[in-house]
């Protein structure tokens, strides 16, 4: 199989994260490219009536317009470069590209106090 230039439009066309996909994932955003596909493989990305949100290890992120509640992208992205953007938003990215989200019909806003 050919490597993939641009993972975005090519998990649109395929409707799958097949291999060369992601590797494409990882030589794009390394560590965060990874984190992301095991989030989505694991069901941790979900959508609420209000929010999605990615399940993390020790927290969960609500992920809205491509930004991120994490420290990761507070802090260490550059907000001007669209490429660069936390395990998180990416994981977002491509579970809805798969239909992979989760989906709750609930607000996330009340459920959130009780976890």
């Amino acid at each position: 199989m050919e490597p993939v230039d641009d993972w975005r439009t090519a998990i649109a066309e395929a409707g799958e994260l097949t291999g060369p996909i992601a590797a494409a994932v990882v030589d794009e955003h390394g560590d965060r490219g990874k984190r992301a596909i095991e989030a989505v493989g694991e069901g941790r990305v979900k959508r609420y009536r209000d929010f999605t949100v990615v399940v993390g290890h020790d927290d969960e992120y609500v992920i809205e317009d491509g930004e991120c509640t994490c420290a990761d992208a507070t802090y260490n992205l550059d907000a001007d470069d669209p490429s660069e953007r936390c395990w998180h938003a990416i994981a977002v990215d491509v579970a809805d590209a798969i239909g992979a989200v989760d989906h709750h019909d609930m607000w996330y806003s009340e459920v959130r106090e009780f976890l």
